[in-house]
């Protein structure tokens, strides 16, 4: 019967082995990864943001209270540079803000102008009589719902005043009708988002009788 002595005695080494549990036994609590020890950098982010708001209610409520009667000098100069530093802070976070504001606008407008040829098919289909009812009407409803809701409008109206802004005009030719220098008929139609033209409408544009 073979001999199982210490493994010491043969000199080999005890087995080794890394836990790589992501929950520690003993204490339960969730180990951080190797390499991610710091926060992420949404975390970081919301932290900023935090300790932004912080010292923003400190200057506010700092500039509401009035100097003492016996300030001295120095007191009200520093009493001023904090009114200061409040001013720029208040003008730092308004200019954020519209920065954030400025780049949903831009996606925003991007999605829109990609679903151009989108709408474009729509309405030869509602031209033709292809949207009058059936499923295929609802969705496109629907469709016009969700982009009328991020702000597009369309530029399809006859009977008014040509404007170079939101109009392009392909032809003219003598309407009874229409006065001139009006639209007269809509060739393509197009569309804004507020005051912003994703693509001007090309009309005709009449030149009276």
């Amino acid at each position: 019967m073979p001999h199982h002595g210490n493994e010491e005695e043969h000199g080999e080494e005890p087995v080794r082995f890394t836990d790589k549990r992501k929950v520690d036994p003993e204490t339960g609590e969730v180990r951080a990864a190797a390499g991610q020890e710091d926060v992420t950098a949404a975390q970081e982010g919301a932290e900023s943001e935090d300790a932004l708001a912080q010292a923003e209610q400190i200057l506010n409520e700092a500039g509401q209270q009035e100097p003492p009667a016996a300030a001295t000098d120095v007191e009200a100069e520093l009493r001023n540079d904090l009114l200061r530093l409040q001013a720029e802070y208040v003008n730092y976070r308004k200019r954020v803000e519209r920065d954030r504001e400025a780049v949903r606008d831009l996606a925003v407008q991007s999605v829109l102008s990609s679903l151009l040829p989108v709408l474009d098919d729509l309405d030869a289909a509602r031209q033709h009589g292809d949207l009058a009812d059936g499923p295929f009407a609802a969705v496109a409803k629907k469709f016009d719902a969700i982009l009328a809701g991020h702000g597009l409008t369309r530029i399809e109206e006859t009977g008014v005043a040509f404007d170079p802004t939101i109009h392009e005009a392909l032809m003219q030719q003598p309407s009874s009708e229409v006065p001139e220098d009006h639209v007269a008929q809509v060739l393509r139609i197009g569309y804004q988002k507020g005051e912003r033209v994703i693509r001007a409408a090309q009309v005709v544009v009449s030149t009276g009788e």
